[in-house]
């Protein structure tokens, strides 16, 4: 029992996501790596619905090392290509929108995205509001890059949602 309450106290919910969520829970964390090189560590917080269609949830990687952010924006629209997602001009606009969105990173910064229950994406840097792009469309095809069955890295998609069922 005490060792129950001490896990729940260290896993304290972060103010940015605890806003975005009722009775938030890690549902699991992963790292991303590239050739030998870990990019990040993420987890993926969920409500009490756990991660299904329409419920609201948030993915959080906090960078092991600097990188730009035009990198960072182009890779995930590599990513959503690579998967089918959206169209040739809708995924040319999501790069022009992440490009002028995301910042550089150093490590240990962290970007949240929230996908809200209208299908949109509020994202946070380092728990700040950061930007909001409400199109469903990009919602699905940007937490898709780890969260779709067809995601590059199912390892990691594994892991993110190892206790993201319903409670």
């Amino acid at each position: 029992m005490l060792a129950a309450l001490l896990l729940a106290l260290s896993l304290s919910v972060p103010t940015h996501i605890g806003e975005q969520l009722a009775q938030a829970r890690l549902a699991g964390t992963g790292s991303y790596t590239w050739f030998g090189l870990t990019l990040y560590d993420a987890e993926l917080w969920v409500g009490e619905p756990g991660y299904q269609a329409g419920a609201p949830f948030v993915l959080e990687l906090r960078y092991a090392r600097a990188l730009e952010g035009r990198r960072i924006a182009d890779a995930s629209v590599d990513q959503m290509e690579k998967m089918g997602a959206g169209t040739p001009a809708q995924r040319a606009a999501w790069r022009i929108r992440l490009r002028a969105m995301f910042p550089d990173v150093k490590k240990g910064s962290r970007i949240a995205g929230a996908s809200l229950p209208d299908g949109g994406v509020r994202f946070f840097l380092d728990g700040a509001p950061l930007a909001s792009v409400p199109d469903p469309a990009f919602g699905k095809a940007f937490f898709g890059i780890w969260l779709d069955p067809a995601t590059s890295a199912p390892g990691l998609r594994a892991a993110l949602l190892k206790d993201g069922a319903p409670r």
